[in-house]
């Protein structure tokens, strides 16, 4: 997904003094969500996460050398997007949707995992120079970067309209936007398929998109529920965070970050040749099927983008 930027949840700053409870399982847990709800979200240090075994069969796809050293060092981005990559209630520790997938392939494998957050262009520096043998971190499939990378995929990649909770207005296309104003961060695969739109209506007949920027994160949402917009455009993992965690929205519309032309997908990244890619392809069948990646997804509220199978170098974004 990171072919765009990134939007940052700030669900803190919104909702602060409705977001945390005790997760009720007799641990002083924080939690976003409704005090006591089965979906309430544990942002705490001590996560309880959902934990895999090592398969034999799988763990000997591993080149010898990571084997003898014991460790997967998996690059992921040092940005907080929740509910993807993001600090804990410390501060200190990092939690996310991407780092129990990354465990559940490491404790398939047989290997420790060795978290290294850096920013996003030094994930790629990482994976070059061998710092890292993999990269967990909401990356896109692209035509351009398969050329140096190679790919399995885990997730789906979804970008989500985001409305005011209780509208009956639903987004399946270009006409459901006519004459709306929507927010997208600019320079954004999000923003190309909202001006796409917007010409598309306009060639129509229809009234263009009333497309608005703003600066800071959590201008989208306050625009939102103040109704200077009538939408958010965006990436469907914070979408579907905030959705979860404030309350106060509800997703109207979610399509492929690809647009119309591919079906965009998140995979685990490492250097073309590395050895590693069918491994990470191999673990990630095996907890598909063994429902531990389920139940991450669930967690997080991500079942939505749920893949069936692992997909090694799929057909990825178009170069532009």
């Amino acid at each position: 997904m990171k072919t765009r930027r990134t939007l940052v949840t700030a669900v803190a700053a919104l909702t602060a003094t409705a977001l945390l409870g005790g997760c009720g399982d007799g641990d002083a847990q924080e939690t976003v969500g409704s005090k006591g709800s089965k979906n309430a979200i544990n942002i705490s240090p001590d996560q309880h996460r959902v934990r895999g075994k090592k398969v034999d069969s799988i763990a000997a796809k591993v080149p010898a050398a990571i084997r003898e050293r014991g460790t997967l060092r998996i690059g992921g981005s040092a940005d907080a997007s929740a509910p993807l990559g993001f600090y804990a209630t410390d501060d200190k520790t990092r939690i996310g949707s991407e780092l129990d997938i990354a465990t559940l392939v490491a404790d398939t494998l047989g290997l420790k995992v060795d978290f290294q957050p850096v920013s996003w262009e030094n994930l790629f520096v990482g994976l070059d120079s061998s710092k890292f043998d993999g990269v967990f971190s909401n990356v896109t499939v692209t035509e351009e970067r398969k050329e140096k990378y190679d790919f399995a995929t885990y997730r789906l990649d979804d970008l989500a309209f985001e409305a005011k909770k209780g509208t009956s207005w639903r987004v399946k296309g270009p006409k459901d936007v006519a004459g709306k104003t929507v927010s997208v961060a600019s320079g954004t695969n999000q923003e190309k398929i909202l001006v796409d739109w917007s010409k598309q209506n306009e060639k129509a007949g229809r009234e263009p998109v009333d497309i608005k920027y703003f600066q800071k994160d959590t201008d989208y949402y306050l625009a939102l529920q103040s109704s200077r917009i009538d939408a958010y455009f965006g990436p469907n993992p914070t979408s579907a965070y905030h959705v979860a965690s404030a309350g106060q929205t509800q997703i109207i519309g979610r399509f492929s970050g690809g647009g119309d032309q591919v079906q965009g997908k998140i995979a685990a990244t490492t250097k073309k040749g590395s050895g590693l890619v069918d491994a990470y392809a191999a673990a990630l069948d095996h907890v598909i099927q063994d429902g531990s990646y389920a139940k991450v997804l669930k967690r997080w509220g991500l079942s939505s983008e749920a893949v069936k199978k692992s997909e090694i170098n799929p057909p990825g974004l178009p170069k532009p």
